[in-house]
């Protein structure tokens, strides 16, 4: 689908990568890693033909449509949410009006058996033929189901744009992205602004629906459950593993023991060829054998390290004060604006305890956070414990750095002891190595900045942590070194987090928000994730139980679990502490699994088999024959129309399963 050969990028004369070359086929799932500055934003900016390489080509074959979403784009204001997602079907709409000013030129004309009106009778038919190849205008269930997907409420979808932050409205951007189906995805950064569901139904919609994609994140957990394959940028070079990111990093480290022990050889062996040179350049009897070593030497090609992993350095909280048993109680406290954000939330929380607050965006939990942090008035009872030293990172926290200090500077005034003298690797494992911390606050990018507060606040003595998304600018090195220093911390911290493979292995305990009622559940985010599907399958069992329709009796009713004639079915008789009901719906289970893997095994093969079908159609529509035999147009969409059932089917089947 897409060619790169030899792609070079320079700037300032210096190669930022250099003889890139791969392809991309019609089913890779690919993750584009490697360190902040290496290129790879870059790159997908090229691939989507929005920056130009200083050489090499990207080729695109014919009628592949890519789709591209940056980490920051323009967004646009005036229309409603559901309006602004469905200008990705404006190619649609479009030939839509084409059709109607055809059909109206058609209706005022009378002369029938002129070339012209027929003419005009052939171009109406291969637009409605190309009308109906889209979709037609079967798209708007589909826009609601995306964008509800994505996080948005059925009441959402009639507020104006401008109303919503700006991770919102990224949300309606990526839906138009996700809406216009293009045949190859480059998406850069694609969780930043996703909730935890957001980020399953992605992935979930990537797995089952996306032709190609190209992704760089930084979610560990998303590029793994997403991608098949990795391309890593490191030293000017792209390195192509066509395995998962997990089973990468593991090739990667063993390469790079590869190299090391490479460069050390060679340099032992540039070494040797320096000594003899040395002792015998003046040796006339020696001279030529010089001259050799001098040649041979010249000829060498350097072995280059790929960047050393700082993942391994360990930062520790400095010493502070103890705090009280509890760090935190909350008694009955709720929170409204113009409508309830939370109501009697009750949560105690004990020193040394790490828990993590999840739920939508939008649900409360900042809220709480502000309402600790004595930021806003609340109802009920919050007590911040004895001695509690509370340090805090917010969205904003970056503002309010000193915009003329030095980065090295910024922390030199904050660091205390031994941690002084490791300023600098502390820096650059937080990607701000070298000549970078000598810039000044002030000229650092807004993600720059944010990591420069992280790394402040690390070094400050506190003993009660709250950080609000503390991940979003940091690449998975860095995130490893917070995740440890946090895990050494002998305090008691709350993270406000999406990310899943941070807060795994960090918290033990969850706060769930949702509905205006926040929920405790023991255990890391993977026994919480657990918990949410097994309550959402236990609901749709529950479902199932209840009788098709109230006051059905007799011969007319049926069980609403084995669809079979016969009484309603009570819900006592299902309880767990009856084992023969227990059985009984376990046998109903099984056989409504088996059932829907046959269902969903039986519309996969038909979906395979009608996308041969199209494909051998449509190579016959591209030849001259082909494309004037109308026959076959309508052939292709009356298989079009049964591919989409058939899609459609397999959808329905294969949601019903993971339920």
């Amino acid at each position: 689908m897409i060619s790169v050969e030899n792609l070079t990028v320079e700037f300032s004369a210096r190669p930022l990568f250099a003889g890139v070359s791969f392809v991309i086929g019609e089913r890779d799932r690919i993750a584009l890693t490697g360190k902040n500055g290496a290129g790879k934003s870059t790159l997908l900016k090229i691939i989507a033909g929005q920056q130009q390489p200083t050489s090499g080509t990207v080729a695109v074959s014919k009628d592949t449509r890519v789709g591209y979403l940056p980490q920051v784009m323009e967004l646009q204001s005036g229309r409603t949410v559901v309006e602004e997602a469905l200008t990705a079907f404006d190619h649609i709409r479009d030939l839509q009006s084409e059709m109607e000013r055809l059909s109206d030129e058609m209706a005022s004309r009378t002369d029938y058996e002129s070339d012209e009106y027929l003419n005009l009778c052939d171009r109406y038919a291969h637009a409605e033929e190309r009308f109906r190849m889209m979709g037609g205008t079967n798209f708007h269930a589909e826009v609601e189901r995306t964008l509800m997907g994505l996080g948005f409420q059925r009441t959402d979808l009639d507020r104006p744009t401008s109303e919503l932050s700006g991770g919102w409205r990224m949300r309606i951007e990526l839906a138009k992205l996700l809406l216009s189906a293009p045949d190859v995805l480059l998406l850069d950064e694609p969780t930043n602004h996703l909730d935890i569901e957001s980020i399953q139904w992605l992935e979930q919609y990537l797995a089952q629906r996306a032709v190609a994609v190209v992704l760089v994140s930084h979610d560990r957990a998303f590029i793994n459950n997403v991608t098949t394959r990795t391309l890593e940028i490191s030293c000017g070079r792209l390195w192509d593993y066509r395995v998962r990111y997990d089973e990468y990093v593991r090739l990667r480290a063993e390469r790079r023991e590869q190299q090391q022990r490479a460069y050390e050889n060679q340099q032992k062996e540039i070494q040797d060829l320096k000594d003899f040179i040395e002792r015998f350049r003046y040796k006339p009897t020696k001279a030529v054998q010089v001259q050799e070593r001098i040649k041979q030497l010249a000829r060498i090609v350097p072995i280059e390290v790929d960047e050393v992993d700082n993942s391994a350095l360990h930062l520790k909280f400095p010493p502070c004060q103890r705090s009280g048993d509890f760090p935190l109680i909350v008694e009955e406290l709720s929170k409204s604006y113009d409508h309830p954000v939370i109501e009697h939330v009750n949560l105690t929380i004990r020193r040394g305890e790490k828990v993590a607050f999840v739920g939508r965006n939008g649900e409360g939990k900042s809220t709480l956070v502000k309402c600790i942090l004595g930021e806003i008035p609340y109802e009920g009872s919050l007590k911040v414990g004895h001695n509690a030293q509370i340090g805090y990172f917010a969205q904003n926290q970056a503002q309010l750095l000193d915009p003329e200090l030095t980065v090295f500077d910024t922390i030199d005034r904050v660091a205390r002891g031994d941690i002084r003298t490791r300023i600098r690797d502390i820096l650059g494992a937080f990607m701000f190595g070298g000549e970078a911390s000598d810039k000044k606050v002030k000229v650092l990018s807004g993600g720059e900045r944010s990591r420069l507060a992280m790394i402040k606040l690390l070094l400050e003595p506190v003993n009660f942590l709250i950080l609000d998304e503390p991940t979003n600018h940091l690449d998975m090195r860095s995130k490893d070194v917070l995740k440890d220093a946090i895990q050494a911390f002998d305090g008691t911290v709350i993270i406000v987090s999406h990310d899943r493979e941070f807060l795994d292995g960090l918290v033990t305990k969850v706060y769930a928000f949702g509905g205006g009622r926040v929920r405790e559940h023991l255990g890391g985010i993977y026994d919480w994730i657990r918990s949410v599907a097994d309550g959402a399958a236990a609901s749709v069992a529950d479902k199932a139980r209840v009788p098709l329709r109230n006051g059905m009796s007799g011969a007319g009713s049926r069980n609403a679990l084995t669809g079979k004639p016969g009484a309603p079915v009570e819900a006592s008789s299902f309880s767990v502490s009856s084992g023969k009901a227990s059985y009984e719906e376990q046998k109903a289970a099984a056989r409504q699994r088996k059932k829907l893997e046959r269902a969903v095994a039986d519309a996969e093969a038909e979906v395979a088999e009608l996308e041969s079908a199209v494909a051998i159609l449509e190579a016959q529509m591209a030849t001259p024959d082909g494309a004037a035999d109308m026959t076959l147009y309508e052939k292709h969409a009356r298989l079009k129309a049964r591919l989409e059932e058939a899609e459609n089917a397999w959808l329905e089947a294969s949601d019903a399963l993971n339920a």
